[in-house]
């Protein structure tokens, strides 16, 4: 029987940094942007991804997976299947077809707006946010707001990278915040 002590845990992700491209000046001159579509067709990075997220979420009480539009949608419904939770989108505006709660939001360039159906969390279930990117951490904190104010317990925040120079974490004190990969420009 070998040692776990000595196996290398799947939390180790920096590997899959490799996988990631990055362009300079997108969307705009001087941003350098962290491409994970590469990341996401390499079938064994998209389930090491997965696996990583999964095995750190794994023992916590999670009931439902909280996605936003779009990238969002990527991991969160393969996320859920891995906790044996559920899945919940949040959309733009319009987008949902039964009774929405809704929450509007700054963000850099202008203001923004997410909607979740109104049934879509029971009061006192424990909800995990799962996206792409931390950046300013504008979008995971109003999920977080819209969240509870439909009675949910954030058991959680997980994101694939993180631009740890923009502190999208310091609006996010108030939550556990996971991320995978972290960059410092």
């Amino acid at each position: 029987m070998s040692n776990p002590a000595s196996q290398p845990s799947i939390l180790n992700c920096e590997p899959l940094k490799k996988l990631i491209r990055e362009v300079p000046d997108f969307p705009k001159k001087g941003i350098l942007f962290y491409d994970i579509t590469t990341l996401l067709k390499d079938k064994v990075g998209l389930a090491t991804l997965i696996d990583a997220l999964a095995e750190h979420y794994l023992k916590q009480e999670v009931d439902l997976v909280l996605g936003m539009e779009a990238r969002g949608f990527i991991f969160a419904p393969a996320l859920a299947y891995r906790l044996n939770a559920g899945f919940v989108p949040l959309r733009k505006p319009g987008k949902l077809p039964a009774p929405t709660a809704k929450f509007d939001y700054a963000l850099e360039y202008g203001t923004n707006t997410l909607e979740i159906h109104k049934d879509a969390i029971q009061k006192g279930q424990r909800v995990l946010i799962v996206d792409d990117l931390l950046a300013t951490g504008g979008t995971a904190n109003a999920t977080a707001r819209l969240a509870r104010s439909l009675g949910a317990e954030i058991a959680g925040l997980g994101f694939v990278v993180e631009l740890d120079f923009l502190k999208g974490r310091d609006l996010l004190k108030d939550y556990g915040v996971f991320s995978l990969l972290h960059y410092d420009n």
